[in-house]
């Protein structure tokens, strides 16, 4: 049996679907549905059980797992409650280490490449705590996410006992079906789409920064397909354990991204340049591109796609049908 916090999520629910498609069923997911229609990421699945986070500690009591696969958290880079997010993205993450560690279960848990900040400090995934401690991330999630990855490098200077595989991701920008519900923390890409294929101008950010032009702005852009296939090579790789980073490792613009999909369509670009907003102008970040030799140095050979051939399956595979969801 598997569980998958954050399993009704964007990542998550793709990981559920391609657990589901090699074969098993026996997946629980551990998630928070609301009323946004979040369910629906997990319509065509089948499940084991479904279980709210605040019910977990009681369920995973004299329970054995293959695995824990934890992608739960309050991924807004804009959220507020630091209380909330605290308890949520750090707190219950250390609960669930320190289970996997108790009863011997793998952990994979996503990190994020919030935990960089601006960027300036590079983007290498250089596990050690004396690299870790030199990151400054600039908003609460990105400092929760980074509280997690320094414990366990803390616990691991110690020696003291860890799961028997313990794997942290820090994803890159995601973009790919079943981001629907996350509003303003959707791909542009997904929050555009619709203005794309009416023939409405897509709105872009100016550049604010010399040397940049409107819309180069750049991040490395990763599909949620090849994260998936990243976490199943774990799942069957359990010698694996570390910190990586996953994302391509090439930063493409907003703009590339934006003209892929009127390539996908077939239709003419219409792009128009706006002010950035003042309150996010200091704090914004323009380059981000993930280093991958340390994923590729454990042994993972499996590529990623290209920006124009992702975007193309994401439009035409779902953005641009009936039914979006995976």
């Amino acid at each position: 049996m598997l569980l998958v916090t954050g399993g009704a999520g964007f990542v998550g629910s793709n990981i559920v679907a391609a657990l589901n498609d090699a074969g098993r069923a026996d997946v629980v997911v551990s998630d928070l549905l609301g009323e946004g229609g979040k369910w629906r990421n997990l319509a065509k699945r089948q499940l084991a059980d479904f279980v709210p986070p605040a019910e977990l500690p009681g369920w995973l009591e004299g329970r054995k797992l293959d695995a824990v696969i934890h992608m739960g958290a309050i991924s807004s880079t804009t959220a507020t409650d630091g209380d909330l997010v605290i308890e949520t993205n750090f707190r219950l993450s250390l609960r669930l280490f320190d289970w996997c560690t108790a009863t011997a279960t793998p952990l994979i848990y996503a990190s994020s490449a919030a935990t960089y900040g601006d960027g300036g400090r590079g983007f290498a995934d250089d596990p050690s705590v004396s690299a870790l401690k030199k990151l400054r991330p600039m908003n609460l999630y990105g400092w929760s996410k980074h509280l997690f990855d320094l414990a366990v490098a803390e616990r691991m200077v110690r020696g003291a006992k860890l799961p028997p595989q313990c794997v942290g991701l820090k994803f890159f920008n995601v973009f790919g079906p079943n981001e629907y519900h996350k509003g303003t923390m959707a791909s542009v890409l997904a929050r555009r789409f619709d203005d794309i294929r009416s023939g409405r101008p897509v709105q872009l950010f100016k550049s604010h920064r010399e040397g940049v032009a409107d819309g180069d702005q750049r991040r490395d852009f990763i599909y949620v397909d090849d994260v998936v296939r990243v976490v199943l090579w774990l799942l069957a790789t359990p010698s694996v354990s570390g910190l990586f980073n996953v994302g391509t490792g090439k930063a493409r613009s907003f703009k590339d991204l934006i003209l892929s999909a009127y390539a996908a369509l077939g239709t003419n670009p219409n792009i128009q340049y706006i002010d950035m907003p003042s309150e996010i102008r200091d704090s914004y970040q323009y380059f981000t591109q993930s280093e991958v030799d340390r994923l590729r140095g454990a042994g993972y050979n499996g590529g990623f796609m290209a920006l124009e051939d992702a975007v193309a399956q994401y439009v035409k595979n779902h953005l641009d049908c009936t039914d979006r969801f995976r």
